[in-house]
């Protein structure tokens, strides 16, 4: 029989609801694999009607998926954080998702704002679950004078090791080069010693590759003048969340940058890097390629590289042939640009 991969559908909020199912339907298009998906009512709407972000009875469905699909999460009628901790942050920690991958790779080369760049492809890996995203801190004699504001960066052996070891393990499956530590153990000696430590303990274990490290303000300025130079990139959640948007700026935009929230034993979830563009949701008008590759992505994860290739090739026909929404120069709808990669995966089965 064949084995059927559960996705969960989650559209969010904003833009989401029209780059998710456009999206959806070229992954489908692209994969040979059998697929069952279900959609998700997360989001503002929800929460607003119900005053539920992520209700245990949905984390305990979830269990039972292989993958999350999410679009986007944010709604001005919503204080900010209330749904992008509740929900994106909450699954992360729940499903403990602890490898963030995020591909730094140029399409088409006069998408950069960068002189002399003509191809880029660096993947990014990003810790997910520790650093200061945990919420641990406090506020004391608060609206004062006086007023102290606590925020703990925790970092634990065992975090660090798995991410570092799982961008080794990465780089050597995908015969990479290199594989570049960004830190800032000058400053942070305690947090960042750790992380020195266990990345030459696991680098001694892979001596056919290169072991390098970067302070992140030199990381910074070497992604603008000499991003070439980049293979494979492991960082705290922190650096990893900054360095990476730098990364798509670089790339041509948020507008192509996928993103994959890894548990490689568990439920992993895919999405777009932007956010819920409320201005102008329900326009039609949004960029789907940065969701579109989140799903090649995650196919990847589900173990169809080949359907993968087949979406990084659509989106590669359609940015060439400036059939793609007007952020990029086009003039088509966020449907037609989708559309026309399902007719160019129709016409390569």
């Amino acid at each position: 029989m064949t084995d059927v991969k559960k996705i969960a559908l989650v559209p969010g909020d904003g833009i989401g609801k029209e780059i998710v199912p456009v999206a959806w339907e070229v992954v489908k298009k692209a994969t040979s694999l059998k697929l069952e998906s279900k959609l998700f009512d997360l989001g503002a709407d929800r929460y607003l009607r119900t005053g539920e972000v992520l209700p245990d009875e949905i984390k305990e469905e979830l269990k039972s998926y292989n993958a999350v699909f999410l679009g986007a999460l944010g709604d001005p009628r919503v204080k900010p954080g209330v749904l992008e901790r509740g929900i994106l942050l909450a699954l992360r920690f729940e499903f403990d998702q602890f490898a963030n991958l995020r591909p730094m790779k140029l399409y088409r080369k006069d998408l950069t704002p960068l002189k002399n760049l003509d191809q880029l492809d660096v993947m990014f890996f990003r810790e997910n679950t520790e650093d200061l995203y945990i919420g641990a801190g406090g506020v004391l004699k608060k609206g004062t004078p006086d007023e102290v504001a606590l925020q703990e960066l925790v970092q634990t052996r065992k975090g660090v090791e798995r991410i570092v070891r799982y961008a080794f393990d990465w780089a050597k499956t995908e015969g990479r080069k290199k594989v570049t530590l960004i830190d800032k153990s000058n400053v942070l000696t305690f947090a960042h010693d750790l992380w020195q430590r266990v990345f030459i303990e696991v680098a001694a274990e892979y001596p056919e590759l290169i072991a390098d490290h970067l302070l992140v303000d030199a990381a910074a300025m070497k992604m603008v003048l000499a991003p070439e130079t980049l293979d494979v990139v492991v960082t705290t959640n922190m650096f990893g969340d900054i360095l990476t948007d730098l990364g798509a700026a670089v790339c041509g935009g948020l507008g192509l940058a996928a993103s994959g929230n890894i548990n490689p034993e568990g439920l992993s979830m895919f999405e777009p890097v932007h956010g819920s563009a409320p201005d102008i949701a329900d326009k039609n008008t949004a960029n789907p390629l940065a969701t579109v590759l989140a799903g090649s992505m995650m196919l990847t994860h589900l173990g169809d590289s080949d359907g993968a290739k087949k979406i990084d090739d659509a989106v590669y026909y359609v940015l060439n042939e400036n059939e793609v929404t007007p952020d990029l120069g086009g003039s088509l709808t966020c449907t037609e640009v989708g559309k026309k990669l399902e007719a160019y995966l129709e016409g390569q089965r």
